[in-house]
């Protein structure tokens, strides 16, 4: 790549299958245009209206909101719902709204700290003369928030230019609802400028770049689906975007946040953007910016700042199930050895193979690798191995820590077979985990913990036994193949919605392949509510007994991620292809997570199956040396694709990451000013370029930190690229 060096720096139609006749693809081509022009949406009821508002004792509003027209379309409205209004600091606004009558599901405010709204209040008092027109509420605030009450929508402006936001009002002309409030399906819209570049919504793999583009779907519900699949609901799940506009020539940014872990469908039209959720709450939170460093600065105030990184996890990371220390003898760089679940007992967490990794020979391997200033670490997925010899496994059920269906832990199969699966929610279980933990770093000091399949993940759906007349895992058929005997769930609403969101970009059963959503977590929680924060709440476990053990600052890496998770762990982006479409995506995906409060993030350098050409490999690691977080990881059955296995790739990476080694201060420095400000270690260039409109799509080059921009090689058998240079840049070098 060609990296740019700042004078400051100091240190209309989809594949048609096969027809019968060129007439059947006429006609069939004819009706799909007669349905698309002429089908028309839906809109369902008439929204609320505002029947009673009054100041709220600790500050902001809140009032009474009343159905206009019952429907049935996805089940009754809630008639009656609370709305809650304030300014909690001069630049961020939240408006809360839920069933005034019931309590609702929220994530969880122990999980993620937060400002807790006023008690349900069935009916208000001293109400206030409701303004049937336009009222608008700000103070000292840079946010105006405006209601009308009849139908009720509100916006949110800009005191300084008078700019709206965010408007939920729908005309009739409009192709979206008003406010719609049932049990199992929210809708909210807010009507956006043509002109708006948006980013975010995530976790996903964007083929277009990182601005969020007009009728591409956007699903977010934890899943585990491969990062090759593009404009999927992947591992994570982040409703917050960016906007960013220019107008007169002067870029502001501002973010929303809609605080919810309930699966959704985000559909964005390029001038309007509809949430559709199928529970919880809305929990909107506005950030004012206005430039994109302030947003990020204002949105991880609320989540989260970053997690402090060790200084060593900036070096680079190498992981192979072939790897010895006696093969990396040579000069390239290297801090981290990874091992997957290879070191395990029959894949069992927290145990160690005494055939391929005995205790003694491995613990002489770990004090070499530390004598060399390098560190160790090791995989755990959440999967539990049910298994009455396994001392994890007993000791879990003795204190009553898995998730439940029908009174009984539920049964799912990863890589040890059968496996319960652990409820974080519960505090008796993040104090098993902890011991665990403990335990395991007694029997090998490992540095560091990789968090795996955590979405969760699970080779099976529905209600499962162990069978009685066959093995599983079966030793002659793939780990991933479901050996266990299962029937659907078909009897509750929790695993069949009225409202179908698009999960794995098929609509497919939001139980399937991971945990049914009608099993029960701690207190009663469903997990139909909780699915999204699983991994969010294994890493905030796991963070917890790696902090205990010796209190230095935890590493961890974690596959699913929410709202809050940078606070905790770096992320990697999951199973990625060995293709230049891949190294491309992973450029968008990166950034992204820098606007989600996650900095410390990078994707599998040369690809996680298959294997990469000499030449694919060549331009990741040119590319990967750069990445906040940067390692070489495949897959088991892949070739063997270490950077060293080729002469010229071993050359690319010793001139790529003697580069990233010599800026290793300034990383570190921009790791600091994660933690302290939310700053993105890699941002897009419109982070210190906001005017320049020609930057705001730009997904082929990034800056790292404020001082150095990276413009990589993305296409095969070429040694030139196109590139953008703001004003004022700098000086240029390559490499």
């Amino acid at each position: 790549p060609t990296i740019f060096l700042h004078p400051n720096m100091l240190s209309c139609f989809p594949h048609f299958p096969s027809l019968c006749s060129l007439l059947g693809l006429f006609l069939y081509a004819f009706v799909l245009c007669l349905h698309v022009v002429s089908s028309s949406p839906t809109k369902i009821g008439q929204g609320y209206k505002l029947v009673s508002i009054e100041e709220s004792p600790n500050g902001g509003l809140i009032a009474l909101l009343q159905v206009k027209q019952k429907t049935n379309t996805y089940g009754p409205d809630i008639p009656h719902l609370q709305l809650f209004v304030k300014h909690e600091t001069e630049d961020r606004l939240r408006v809360h709204i839920t069933d005034a009558e019931k309590q609702r599901w929220e994530v969880p405010y122990n999980l993620l700290p937060r400002e807790q709204p006023p008690a349900l209040k069935k009916a208000i008092g001293k109400s206030t003369t409701v303004v049937y027109g336009e009222s608008e509420i700000s103070g000292n605030d840079e946010l105006i928030f405006s209601y009308i009450s009849d139908p009720f929508s509100f916006a949110v402006k800009r005191k300084s230019n008078g700019q709206t936001l965010f408007n939920s009002s729908s005309d009739e002309s409009d192709p979206f609802s008003s406010l719609v409030f049932k049990d199992q399906y929210l809708e909210i819209s807010t009507k956006l400028p043509k002109d708006a570049s948006l980013y975010g919504l995530g976790e996903n793999s964007q083929p277009s770049g990182i601005k969020i583009q007009p009728n591409d779907p956007y699903t977010l519900y934890t899943t585990d689906v491969s990062a090759i699949n593009i404009n999927t609901d992947l591992y994570g799940s982040h409703p917050v975007y960016m906007d960013l506009r220019n107008v007169g020539g002067e870029g502001s940014a501002h973010a929303v946040l809609l605080l919810n872990s309930n699966g959704m469908d985000v559909v964005y039209r390029g001038n309007s953007l509809t949430y559709k959720i199928i529970g919880g709450v809305l929990d909107f939170y506005f950030f004012a910016g206005s430039t994109p460093l302030a947003v990020v600065d204002q949105y991880t105030q609320l989540v989260g700042r970053p997690a402090p990184m060790p200084y060593w996890a900036l070096g680079m990371s190498l992981l192979s199930i072939f790897f010895s220390l006696f093969d990396h003898e040579g000069s390239d760089p290297l801090d981290v050895i990874w091992t997957d679940d290879d070191h395990m007992d029959a894949k069992k967490d927290f145990t160690l193979s005494p055939v391929n990794f005995p205790r003694p020979k491995l613990l002489a391997f770990l004090n070499k690798v530390h004598s060399r200033g390098m560190k160790y670490i090791v995989l755990t997925d959440p999967g539990i191995g049910v298994n009455s010899t396994y001392g994890v496994y007993k000791r879990g059920m003795a204190s009553d820590v898995f998730i439940k269906l029908d009174g009984e832990p539920f049964l799912g199969q990863v890589w040890p077979g059968p496996v319960y699966f652990p409820d974080f929610l519960n505090p008796k279980t993040v104090s098993w985990w902890v011991d665990e933990i403990r335990r395991f770093h007694q029997l090998f000091p490992i540095d560091g913990l990789w968090i795996d399949m955590n979405e969760v993940s699970n080779f099976c759906s529905g209600k499962c036994q162990i069978p009685k007349n066959r093995p599983c895992p079966n030793p002659k058929s793939y780990g991933w193949i479901c050996c266990l005997d299962c029937k659907n769930i078909t009897e509750t609403r929790w695993e069949d919605p009225p409202y179908k969101i698009n999960a794995s970009g098929s609509q497919v059963p939001i139980g399937f392949k991971t945990i049914a959503t009608s099993a029960v977590h701690y207190n009663g929680v469903l997990e139909y509510d909780a699915h999204s924060l699983y991994g969010f709440s294994h890493t905030i476990a796991t963070h917890k007994a790696l902090l205990g053990i010796d209190g230095k600052r935890p590493f961890i890496l974690t596959r699913s991620t929410f709202v809050g998770s940078g606070k905790y762990a770096a992320h990697w982006t999951g199973d990625n292809k060995g293709t230049w479409e891949d190294l491309r995506y992973s450029i968008s995906t990166i950034l992204n997570f820098g606007i989600f409060g996650v900095p410390m993030v990078g994707s599998d350098i040369c690809g996680f199956y298959p294997q990469p050409t000499e030449e694919l490999c060549n331009r990741w690691i040119e590319l990967g040396a750069f990445y906040p977080f940067s390692r070489d990881h495949a897959n088991f059955a892949s070739p063997r694709q270490e950077l060293y296995q080729w002469n010229s790739v071993a050359e690319s990476a010793r001139n790529a990451l003697g580069m990233r080694y010599k800026i290793l201060p300034y990383l570190y420095t921009l790791n600091y000013e994660a933690h302290i400000s939310g700053a993105p270690i890699a941002r897009p260039i419109f982070f210190s370029f906001p005017n320049l409109t020609e930057a705001y799509g730009l997904s082929t080059q990034f800056l790292l930190g404020s001082s150095l921009m990276i413009t990589p090689v993305l296409k095969s058998g070429t040694s030139k690229v196109k590139a953008l240079f703001p004003q004022g840049l700098g000086t240029a070098c390559s490499i």
